[in-house]
C-alpha cells in the first residue's frame, strides 16, 4: 500500500443529476471534494423520451476541468465511472452515435415483456440470468427496437458508463456490474447467456468484451487532455459501472450481517450473496441478482424510491403550491423541503400507504393524483394536504423497505441485524427513522455520496494507494465517514397491520386487475 495521498476522479452520473467528485486517499483518510455538479434533465422528442447524453458528456467534461484545477493540474490518478443501468447508446462502425439513447421511462416497451415471453418463459429467462422483472430491462428495449433503423445500422452497443469511457479513451468494453442488469448475463458464468440472446435473435457480437472492475478501462485522449487541463498519460480505470454496484462498495459494514438500501430515485433494497439465488421463490418475489464488486452478487428489489416524491415535488411546483420549490437531486438540503417534512412527521401515521413496487408510479407526472387513485382504490384516506402525501410517501417506502428485507432474507437463509441506508435518503431523517421503525432494526444511514466513494475505493485499489478485500475497504470508509444511528421506536403492531393491510390490497389489485390500465411508462 502506498504511503503518499492519491487523488481519484469519480464521475457518478444520477437519474437526476450528474457530478465529478475528486476523492483523496491515504492511509486512515479519505474525503471528498465535489468539483462540479450539473442537471441530468431528459427531453421528449416526437414522441420518444431521450437522455441528453451531449449534455451530460459535456458535464463530465467540465467537472474533469474543475478536478484539473482543484489538483493544479497533474493531480489524479485515475478516472472511474459509475452511471443507472440498463440503457445504452448504439454506434456506427466509424463511432458516430446513431441516436440520443432513450429513456428507460419511455414507453416504447409495452408488450416487449409479452413478446420475450413467446420465446423464453418467464420462468426460464430467470433461470438463466436471475434479474427481476422490471418493464425496461435492456432485454425489452432490444427487442422494442429490433427492425429500427438504428439498431439495423448499429456496429457497437454501448451501455451508458461504457459510452461515457469510450468518448474519454477510444476503447470500447462493456464492464461487467452493469452488463448483469441487461438481462443477457448468466450470474453462475459471469458471461454472457448466450442460449438467451440466440432465442431472441439478440446479436451479442454488438457488446465489446467484458471488463471487471479493477481492469484498465484506456488512457484520456489527447483532446480530452486539452480541454481538461488535465496531464497525460491520465488512465481510466472500470469501476463498478452501475451506480448501485459501486454504492455497494460504498457501505461502512462491519460484519457480514447486513442488509443495504441505496436511495435516491429508486430504493434498491437488499443484501450481498456470495452466490445468486434462482429459484421460482426468487422470481415470483421479484428479486434481481445483479453482479457486484470482488465475485459478489447484489440480491436486491427495486423499489419505487424518493422519485414518488421528486414528482409530487415538481407537481406542486407546477401548481403554484406553496410546497417546495425545487430539490436537488433526492435530499433533503433546502429549507422548504425540510419543513414539509417536518409537517409530515407530525401527519397521522400510517393513515395511508400504497405499493412502492407498483408499476402505475413508474411514469412522470401527475404524482400525487396517482398516489390518490392508489388510496382510492383500496378503501383508505385519500392525502389532503402535501403534508399527507408526503408521510404517505415516507410510509410506504419504509414498509416496502421493510418487505424486501424480510423476503431477501428469508428467500436467501441469511440474516440480517443491521440495516444500512446510503445515497440521498440519508438526509431524509422522517425516511431513515421510519425505515427503523418498520423493520424492527437499527438503521445505520450515511455515507450520502456512498456511489462516488465506491468508485473511488475501487480504483485506489487497482492504483495499489490502498489494499485488501471488501471488508477492508468498508472499515475505511466506517473510520472515515461521518454516520448516524436510528434505533426502531414506537409500536411495531402498527407496522404489522399497516403491512397485511397492504397486502391485501396487492392481492385484490392481482386478483381483479385494478390498475392494469395505467401505462408502465411514459
Amino acid at each position: 500500500m502506498s504511503t503518499k495521498e492519491h487523488r481519484f476522479a469519480a464521475v457518478d452520473l444520477g437519474a437526476s443529476s450528474g457530478r465529478v467528485i475528486v476523492g483523496e486517499v491515504a492511509p486512515e483518510r479519505l474525503t471528498l471534494h465535489e468539483a462540479h455538479r450539473f442537471p441530468n434533465q431528459p427531453t421528449r422528442v416526437l414522441g420518444t423520451l431521450h437522455w441528453n447524453i451531449l449534455s451530460l458528456y459535456q458535464g463530465v467534461l467540465e467537472g474533469l476541468k474543475a478536478a484539473a484545477a482543484h489538483t493544479a493540474g497533474n493531480g489524479l490518478t485515475s478516472i472511474g465511472i459509475d452511471t443507472w443501468a440498463v440503457d445504452y447508446g448504439l454506434l456506427a462502425a466509424d463511432g458516430t452515435l446513431l441516436a440520443n439513447p432513450v429513456h428507460y421511462r419511455d414507453a416504447r416497451t409495452t408488450g416487449a415483456a409479452e413478446q420475450v415471453a413467446k420465446a423464453v418463459s418467464p420462468q426460464a429467462l430467470y433461470a438463466a440470468t436471475g434479474i427481476q422483472h422490471l418493464p425496461f430491462n435492456t432485454v425489452y428495449q432490444l427487442i422494442s427496437a429490433q427492425g429500427t433503423p438504428a439498431l439495423t445500422a448499429a456496429h457497437r452497443l454501448l451501455l451508458i458508463p461504457d459510452l461515457i469511457s469510450y468518448w474519454l479513451t477510444g476503447e470500447p468494453g462493456t464492464e461487467l456490474t452493469n452488463a448483469s442488469t441487461t438481462q443477457l448475463i448468466d450470474p453462475r458464468t459471469r458471461d454472457w447467456a448466450t442460449p438467451v440472446a440466440q432465442a431472441l435473435g439478440i446479436d451479442l457480437t454488438l457488446f465489446p468484451p467484458l471488463r471487471h472492475p479493477g481492469d484498465p478501462a484506456g488512457t484520456l485522449r489527447q483532446e480530452v487532455l486539452a480541454e481538461t487541463g488535465l496531464t497525460t498519460p491520465l488512465p481510466v480505470t472500470a469501476v463498478g459501472s452501475h451506480d448501485t454496484a459501486s454504492a455497494v462498495v460504498g457501505v461502512p459494514a462491519t460484519t457480514p450481517d447486513f442488509a443495504y438500501i441505496a436511495t435516491g430515485t429508486w430504493s434498491l433494497a437488499g443484501l450481498e450473496l456470495d452466490a445468486p439465488v434462482l429459484t421460482e421463490a426468487s422470481r415470483a418475489a421479484n428479486f434481481t441478482n445483479e453482479l457486484g464488486v470482488d465475485g459478489t452478487v447484489r440480491y436486491l428489489r427495486n423499489i419505487m424510491g424518493l422519485w414518488m416524491l421528486q414528482e409530487c415535488v415538481r407537481a406542486w411546483e407546477a401548481q403554484g403550491s406553496t410546497a417546495p420549490r425545487g430539490t436537488r437531486g433526492t435530499t433533503a438540503a433546502h429549507t422548504d423541503l425540510t419543513a414539509l417534512l417536518q409537517e409530515a412527521a407530525q401527519a397521522t401515521p400510517l393513515r395511508s400507504v400504497v405499493d412502492a413496487g407498483d408499476p402505475a408510479f413508474i411514469a412522470p407526472h401527475h404524482m400525487p393524483d396517482r398516489i390518490a387513485d392508489a388510496c382510492r382504490r383500496t378503501g383508505q384516506p385519500v392525502p389532503r394536504t402535501p403534508a399527507e402525501t408526503t408521510r404517505c410517501v415516507l410510509d410506504s417506502l419504509a414498509l416496502a423497505h421493510r418487505r424486501a428485507i424480510d423476503d431477501a432474507a428469508r428467500l436467501s437463509g441469511r440474516t440480517v441485524r443491521t440495516v444500512h441506508i446510503v445515497g440521498g435518503g440519508v438526509h431524509n431523517a422522517l425516511l431513515c427513522q421510519l425505515t427503523a421503525d418498520a423493520c424492527g432494526l437499527p438503521v445505520i444511514a450515511g455515507p450520502a455520496e456512498a456511489a462516488a466513494l465506491g468508485n473511488v475505493l475501487v480504483q485506489a485499489r487497482a492504483a495499489g494507494a490502498i489494499t485488501g478485500g471488501l471488508p477492508e475497504l468498508r472499515a475505511l470508509l466506517h473510520s472515515t465517514q461521518p454516520l448516524r444511528q436510528y434505533e426502531p421506536t414506537g409500536d411495531h403492531s402498527a407496522w404489522d397491520r399497516a403491512a397485511a393491510r397492504l397486502a391485501d390490497a396487492q392481492v385484490t389489485r392481482a386478483t381483479t386487475g385494478l390498475g392494469d390500465e395505467e401505462e408502465p411508462c411514459a
